[in-house]
């Protein structure tokens, strides 16, 4: 499964730009539903597209890698089963 760690990636942003960027301000940028990014943000295995990711990226100035996270079936993030 892919995970998309948007909360990471937003705080990055600030730490980077000290600029904290609310879900609502990271939509106007992105051009996508605040509603869509909050999914993405609470729903784990959230399936978006690559252009929704590539805004995202594009907005946080941050690589898929940063963003992403592949996990493996049956093991909870940080390696746990």
């Amino acid at each position: 499964m892919i995970v998309i760690h948007l909360r990471a990636a937003l705080d990055a942003y600030e730490a980077r730009t000290g600029e904290r960027l609310t879900h609502e301000e990271l939509a106007v940028r992105t051009g996508l539903s605040a509603a869509t990014l909050n999914s993405i943000a609470s729903r784990r295995g959230y399936n978006a597209s690559l252009r929704t990711l590539e805004k995202i990226c594009r907005a946080l100035r941050c690589t898929p890698s940063e963003l992403l996270e592949l996990i493996e079936p049956g093991v909870q993030r940080g390696g746990r089963p």
